[in-house]
């Protein structure tokens, strides 16, 4: 069974737009994408492939607009020994250098429920 596992806040020019939130068991990993009901009524989606809707976008790997944000190369190796993350985290080293992006959409880690 899939259980939350760790949650972000999408923001875009400082403004929460949505999350995404990762879920985990022993042997897989998915990820959804939900708008803020707030953000629904007057914003601009944050990326082609995902249109202002009310439905939660899912994901059976780490999406591929969100991969596209977490960095490369050296700067990867830094920020996961740094982080003291797995390079191949993707998702957690957005969460820890989410808030630094370039362009309009930053990520915030989120608190666990648990």
């Amino acid at each position: 069974m899939l259980v939350e596992n760790r949650k972000g806040k999408v923001l875009v020019n400082g403004r929460l737009a949505g999350f995404i939130i990762e879920y985990r068991d022993n042997t897989k990993e998915s990820y959804t994408f939900t708008y803020d009901d707030a953000y629904l009524s007057d914003g601009s989606p944050i990326g082609y492939h995902f249109p202002i809707s009310e439905k939660h976008y899912e994901f059976d790997t780490f999406p591929p607009f969100f991969a596209n944000l977490v960095s490369e190369g050296w700067l990867r190796a830094y920020q996961s020994k740094k982080a003291r993350l797995d390079k191949t985290d993707s998702f957690g080293l957005l969460l820890a250098n989410g808030k630094e992006l370039i362009g309009a959409v930053s990520i915030l880690p989120m608190e666990q429920n648990n």
